[in-house]
């Protein structure tokens, strides 16, 4: 007898809360789930970014157990959507499905996204390619399209001297001295205990807070609603085996701290802190940190060691494989307008940066020629 699938949609912040049990079930039985879909990033997102009425859990049950969920939250501006939890903190956004409930559980999670959706567009941002809300993609009816998001820089989830060989010969040997320094200067890492989390994470805040001082950095990373969110999330995730917060000692002082999120398929380097004085003792803190991010992979079955979201020059060097997040739009005829408006909207940006790029380019040509 085939199962019976029965869908709600959970608006309430306690029942929230109450779900943790089961969340954490399916999260283990879901292979590509990443931790920005674990129990504890976003029920702790939700305390510390939602909006009072705008929660929309749609979760799917066989019986007692829970096989599907997609964590959701409307928004009304700049048109009514659904999109997931975890907002622009999170480098990935999806849906769970046990995977042992395969093509029926997505079935009925599509049909209650469809009944869930009613005059709001569905968003959903960030989708890692081969992410389970690709799942429901191809089996929604309604308007659908899909579009390039942020760019993602991956590295295979090997040891550190196997990411070395990979590079030119010449750069290999610059890295591998770099490597002989940080032992020449002492640097010590120690992976945090679960018991000690909270406080090594405010003095990552601490840190990362010094190391941008009088730069540009992202302005959300020194507010107290994510250092709250920090804080609360992490200690379970590293309990669970999601996290791994990691200190660098010199001279017995803790000069930098890195926070590392994992799951079945990857590993992330997500935020670190480090003390000027690292630089200044030209200590590679770039080094130093992918050699203890690449401990981690170690024995996981993981394939891919994620830089996560950025394009930045300096990651590059590790010649990593860009892997593009996806923007999985989906409508029903009623709401078709809204997915063209941001189809429009979408385009439009990626022209503009486009021209700004070779603006930019052309500066630099410009400025090379009277030098």
């Amino acid at each position: 007898m085939k199962p019976t699938f029965t869908t709600e949609v959970v608006t309430g912040e306690q029942a929230f809360a109450a779900l943790a049990p089961a969340w954490g079930r399916l999260y283990r039985k879901c292979a590509t789930a990443t931790p920005f879909q674990s129990h504890a990033w976003l029920h702790s997102w939700w305390l510390s970014y939602g909006r009072r009425g705008r929660l929309r859990l749609l979760l799917v049950r066989d019986g007692g157990e829970l096989v599907a969920a997609a964590p959701l939250t409307a928004v009304r501006r700049p048109l009514p959507a659904l999109v997931p939890l975890g907002g622009a903190i999170s480098d990935y956004g999806d849906v769970l499905v046990d995977d042992e409930h395969g093509e029926r559980a997505v079935a009925a999670l599509t049909e209650g996204l469809a009944a869930a959706a009613r005059t709001a567009l569905i968003d959903f941002r960030e989708v890692r390619p081969g992410g389970a809300v690709e799942q429901v993609y191809e089996r929604w009816h309604g308007p659908r399209r899909r579009v390039s998001d942020s760019v993602c820089l991956e590295l295979p989830a090997v040891p550190m001297d196997e990411l070395v060989a990979r590079l030119p010969s010449a750069k290999a040997q610059r890295v591998r001295a770099k490597l002989r320094k940080l032992t020449a200067l002492g640097v010590e890492r120690e992976v945090v205990r679960p018991e000690y989390v909270d406080s090594a994470l405010r003095r990552l805040l601490d840190l990362h807070r010094l190391q941008w001082q009088g730069r540009q950095v992202t302005g959300e990373h020194l507010r107290d609603r994510f250092c709250e969110h920090l804080v609360r999330s992490v200690g379970p995730m590293v309990r669970s085996g999601d996290a791994v917060v990691t200190e660098f000692r010199l001279d017995d002082d803790v000069v930098a701290v890195d926070l590392t999120l994992l799951s079945r398929r990857l590993a992330g380097g997500y935020l670190y802190g480090a003390h000027p004085r690292l630089r200044e003792r030209k200590a590679d803190v770039a080094v130093m940190l992918l050699d203890a991010c690449a401990e981690h992979t170690r024995g996981g079955g993981r394939a891919a060691l994620s830089l996560l979201r950025g394009n930045e020059p300096y990651k590059h060097h590790w010649r990593p494989e860009p892997v593009v997040n996806q923007r999985l739009l989906l409508a029903r005829r009623r709401t078709a307008p809204l997915l063209s408006a941001v189809a429009c909207d979408v385009a439009a940006r990626r022209r503009g940066k486009e021209l700004l790029l070779r603006l930019e380019q052309r500066r630099e040509r410009d400025g090379g020629g009277r030098s």
